[in-house]
């Protein structure tokens, strides 16, 4: 049985599901998410959460990996298998996981590692979120060959194709689409994608990058720097308001 959505959700912030079986971490999660304006819902396994996902459509999971009879990372491959996008922030207590949690195949939008600050973690969350929703109010295309990047929709075309990406991989790709030839260093791309820094970034850069270069194929414009970072080889052409740039 599915439970009961909190009942104190916030206006405009929306339910986060906290799968976390740990009583003393999810109640703190509770209580720091709450502090922050979401609405929380909290479930101990990975069964439940499947079933809570469904049934509640939460805005945000965070998702711990060590979980009982389905562990996190299944879980989000299942929720990706069919078809279910909702942004996924991983709580891991082992960094050695973290080229798992962020598999080309399985969609993660963060993670952050144990032992974590609460507000670390809601500000990761806010993170996510932003890059999910976007800008409603700017109504940008990024062109380069066959690619099309719609900024407001947050979809991407290669060749007729529609990609299906992360709100983080959208963010990171569209960043590096609206600079054309900009070589960007890894800390660079961690604070203007992501929000922040830390030690492990260059390696969540390294990864979603090959995630984004995975789901394009040959279609990518993405080239490697050796010991710099990453460029948009092409320049896209910039539509305001649907119509295109004479530049």
């Amino acid at each position: 049985m599915c439970p009961e959505p909190d009942p104190r959700p916030a206006p405009g912030r929306g339910l986060v599901l906290v799968v976390e079986d740990e009583p003393a971490i999810a109640d703190v999660l509770r209580l720091n998410l709450r502090a922050a304006g979401y609405g929380v819902e909290v479930v101990g396994d990975g069964a439940a959460a499947l079933d809570a996902t469904r049934d509640l459509r939460p805005t945000a999971l965070v998702l711990d990996i060590g979980l009982p009879t389905v562990d996190g990372i299944e879980v989000c491959r299942r929720l990706r298998a069919r078809g279910d996008w909702t942004p996924v922030l991983f709580v891991t207590a082992r960094d050695d996981e973290v080229h798992r949690i962020l598999g080309i195949e399985l969609g993660a939008d963060d993670y952050i590692t144990k032992p974590f600050s609460p507000r670390e973690l809601v500000a990761r969350l806010g993170g996510v979120l932003r890059r999910t929703r976007g800008d409603a109010n700017t109504a940008e295309v990024l062109r380069s060959g066959g690619l099309t990047v719609d900024v407001t929709t947050h979809e991407v075309h290669a060749d007729g194709r529609q990609i299906a990406l992360t709100a983080t991989e959208f963010d990171l790709f569209a960043h590096l689409m609206r600079r054309p030839g900009v070589v960007f260093t890894r800390e660079q791309l961690l604070s203007d994608v992501w929000g922040y820094a830390a030690t492990a970034g260059g390696r969540t850069v390294d990864v979603h990058v090959a995630q984004v270069r995975a789901k394009l194929g040959e279609a990518s414009p993405i080239r490697t720097v050796r010991s710099v970072g990453y460029a948009a080889e092409r320049a896209p052409r910039h539509d305001a308001g649907g119509a295109e740039s004479g530049s």
